[in-house]
């Protein structure tokens, strides 16, 4: 008697303004064609590149428990958030036989040979892949320092100043004052007062440049 598999679907969106429902009903109808028993919906809404996912922890902690046989997305990029992070979810599903399935692209059926071994090369392409980007900042950063680059925000740096600068010029130039310009930005007129001489000394200097030209 073949024993039905238990399933978890996981939908993810990016952003407030999506929804999981096309991802939902796609995946319901591919569990039900495969005879599949679903255990749990799980649906977020999170970041591709952020790690804070309460419902993929959830559906992990499933699987840990051996309580699921099968993780059913519509695609991989919707549980993984980069090559690295999906091999180190499928290294712990291995670990309790749990296969992770894709309704398009690549399907890690872990319960089988064939599955395993691609998951293994995938993981080790992974970490190959890792290996190569810090060898190559390593070398960018020495390259940069033999060259006399200094790394890092210098000393008088205003992060502030770098996120508002393009804002306060702009609105100054439409005539707005220093204080009314630091009210409507939420910062102090010290702030745009920096700013503006910043801006005043940069752009005379190529003033001063054409002069002597000129002359």
């Amino acid at each position: 008697m073949i024993q039905t598999k238990r399933v978890a679907i996981y939908c993810r969106v990016s952003t407030a303004d999506q929804s999981c429902e096309r991802q939902e009903r796609e995946l319901k109808e591919y569990a039900a064609r495969a005879g599949w028993e679903i255990v749990g919906i799980y649906k977020e809404t999170a970041s591709g590149t952020k790690n804070d996912r309460a419902k993929r922890k959830e559906v992990l902690a499933l699987a840990q428990a051996r309580k699921l046989d099968v993780i059913l997305v519509t695609e991989m990029t919707r549980f993984g958030r980069s090559t690295q992070d999906l091999m180190e979810q499928l290294q712990k599903l291995m670990s309790v036989n749990v296969s992770l399935i894709a309704q398009t692209g690549f399907t890690f059926d872990l319960s089988n040979p064939q599955g395993r071994l691609i998951a293994s090369i995938m993981a080790s392409l992974a970490e190959f892949e890792r290996d190569v980007i810090a060898e190559r900042v390593k070398s960018g950063l020495a390259n940069a320092k033999a060259k006399g680059v200094k790394l890092g925000r210098q000393s008088g740096d205003n992060v502030v100043q770098d996120k508002v600068e393009a804002r306060v010029i702009a609105m100054i130039a439409e005539g707005l004052s220093y204080r009314a310009t630091a009210e409507k930005l939420g910062i102090s007129p010290t702030t745009v007062l920096k700013i503006m001489k910043r801006h005043k000394t940069q752009t005379a200097k190529p003033e001063a440049a054409r002069e002597l030209v000129a002359a």
